[in-house]
């Protein structure tokens, strides 16, 4: 006769059974979803490119070479591909410093939207999330209008006698940079503004007690209980920002490419889909490294502060 503890287990057994069961549907959905494209790319990479696109099933590292190396034409030595690594270099630059610039705007906002009553938090939540209620085409588009050479920028500054002629501002990086900062802010006020939400300012009061400084108290005492937030708000912008494709192509005009406008490139006009999915994969890893270096440095910041 089994006793009360070999029940007890056994019950325990075809709970996980069932919930497994319940889940299974679920998780193949995800796999084949989630996983079963990327290795669709994966095994593209290591293919040799077809004559009008698509490839052909013949194994080659060419692709992996061509992300940063490029074959010379005539002796078919290799080179260091000049123009990929402008590109990787550019892309990273911009979505650190979008990062960076958003951080510096979504601080300050998330901090003032914490400090309101909760009568009005609401309102200031609100008007945060506004921008999201419109697609990102139209929110671009909003930015050219502003900072086009006939644009409300130019045009305050030309009557202001400030300028004597409009300053080229779009199709550069800095007209990149303040699309993608204006569409991702809001991507890093909301996380901040949740951590900050919750945060004790009687421990802020007690910092100024004590006669610490504005900057002191915001290095010592406000910016270690955020930082996850930041943390989590830096991760959800610069991943976006790494691989934007409509701010680069209407802000940028296609002379400043990035990594996804050089990926779709292979797959459209370039016919090279084993190259496209080779720099997909890289600016993959790229991605994975970002996160674990965030993780890691979170994970640290925790053990430190605990």
């Amino acid at each position: 006769m089994a006793t009360a503890e070999e029940i007890a287990k056994a019950a325990e057994r075809r709970d996980v059974r069932d919930r497994w069961l319940l889940s299974a549907p679920a998780l193949l959905v995800i796999l084949l979803a989630a996983t079963g494209p990327l290795l669709i790319v994966l095994v593209y990479s290591f293919l040799t490119p077809g004559a009008y696109g698509d490839v052909k099933w013949q194994f080659s590292p060419d692709a992996w070479v061509s992300v940063f190396m490029e074959r010379d034409i005539f002796d078919d030595t290799l080179s260091l591909a000049a123009a990929h690594v402008t590109i990787f270099w550019r892309s990273i630059k911009l979505a650190v410093v979008t990062t960076l610039a958003t951080l510096a705007l979504g601080f300050p906002t998330a901090y003032f939207m914490a400090t309101r009553s909760e009568k009005t938090r609401d309102l200031w939540l609100f008007l945060i999330t506004i921008p999201f209620w419109t697609n990102l085409l139209i929110r671009t588009f909003a930015v050219l209008q502003i900072i086009r050479n006939e644009g409300i920028v130019n045009t305050v500054l030309l009557k202001l006698g400030i300028i004597s002629a409009p300053i080229q501002i779009l199709f550069t990086d800095t007209a990149i940079l303040i699309g993608m900062a204006y569409v991702y802010l809001p991507l890093m006020v909301l996380p901040i503004y949740a951590s900050m939400e919750k945060l004790d300012f009687r421990l802020v009061e007690a910092g100024y007690d004590l006669y610490a400084t504005r900057f002191k108290v915001l290095r010592k005492i406000i910016f270690p209980l955020v930082k996850p937030g930041v943390i989590a708000g830096s991760i959800l912008v610069f991943i976006p920002a790494l691989g934007a494709y409509v701010t680069p192509v209407v802000l940028g005009g296609g002379k400043n490419m990035m990594l996804s406008n050089l990926i779709e490139l292979q797959f459209g006009q370039g016919r090279n889909w084993p190259l496209g999915s080779a720099l997909s994969i890289t600016v993959m890893v790229i991605v994975m490294l970002a996160l674990l270096a965030y993780v890691r440095n979170a994970g640290k910041s925790g053990v430190r502060h605990g």
